[in-house]
């Protein structure tokens, strides 16, 4: 079994200027979800981008910009992201290097979601509820982020019957499938990594992963490695966080602001 281990934040030059180290648009949220998107944004923020938009409806946005001044906010009509919402965001994503959607989104976006994924020329993170709903075959060069359940759906969407099945065909795309012990997905090979605890099972730490994943993603431009890093130090910053609560009682928020101490 191939573990991952000691992997290093991505590295910055010292005469970079604002988007040389990557842009992030984030697609989500919904009335019932809305802190969903702002650990995901904040997650990526943290991961080292330069910057980060979140797209969401109307009320959620403006939710989100109380929530933080650091994220940049697009807000679109409706409680819920439509079919009729695609043709503007795909010409948004134009000035991004990565796009994560389904953070908070809801099942009443589906069609959105379907449409979108479909017809985006960007590389993907998708999350939440968007997996529910997709095929395999849709996207390349994505990272895909799946509790069991959730890529029971995919799989089920996609025709595959089997994890044999499943390597044959992701093609260019990463998965990481979430658990006590984390399955790093591609093609040719399957990584495991062992950081994390049972307080991990806590709603939000699976946004924080996905921000971290499309962070690491805008650095690095390579999927493997920016699933191995959003899993590595997202299950560390959960392992830190137990023996500073001494305890259970640590949040998603709290997995966000203890990634900039992981960095130092």
């Amino acid at each position: 079994m191939k573990f991952i281990s000691n992997l290093e934040f991505p590295k910055r030059k010292a005469n970079s200027r604002k988007g040389d180290n990557g842009r992030v648009l984030v697609i989500g949220g919904s009335r019932d979800y809305v802190g969903a998107l702002a650990l995901a944004g904040l997650a990526a923020l943290r991961s080292g981008v330069d910057w980060v938009t979140i797209a969401a409806p109307e009320k959620v946005g403006w939710a989100v910009n109380t929530l933080s001044a650091d994220l940049v906010v697009k807000k679109y009509k409706g409680d819920d992201f439509c079919a009729s919402h695609v043709k503007d965001l795909l010409k948004e994503e134009s000035k991004y290097d990565i796009v994560l959607i389904g953070n908070g989104i809801g099942m009443h976006a589906a069609s959105f979601v379907k449409k979108y994924v479909k017809e985006s020329k960007k590389r993907l993170v998708i999350d939440a509820d968007a997996l529910k709903v997709i095929s395999l075959d849709w996207v390349d060069n994505a990272i895909l982020t799946p509790h069991k359940r959730e890529l029971e759906l995919l799989m089920k969407n996609s025709g595959i019957r089997n994890r044999k099945e499943l390597m044959k065909r992701l093609r260019n795309n990463v998965i990481i499938v979430k658990g006590k012990i984390d399955e790093i997905i591609t093609k040719d090979d399957v990584f495991y990594n062992k950081t994390g605890n049972a307080g991990m099972t806590k709603a939000g730490t699976g946004d924080v992963l996905a921000g971290l994943c499309a962070g690491f993603y805008a650095q690095t431009k390579d999927n493997l490695m920016a699933a191995k890093l959003a899993a590595y130090y997202n299950g560390l910053i959960g392992d830190i966080l137990l023996k500073k609560k001494k305890g259970y009682t640590y949040l998603a928020s709290d997995m966000v602001k203890e990634i900039e101490r992981i960095v130092k």
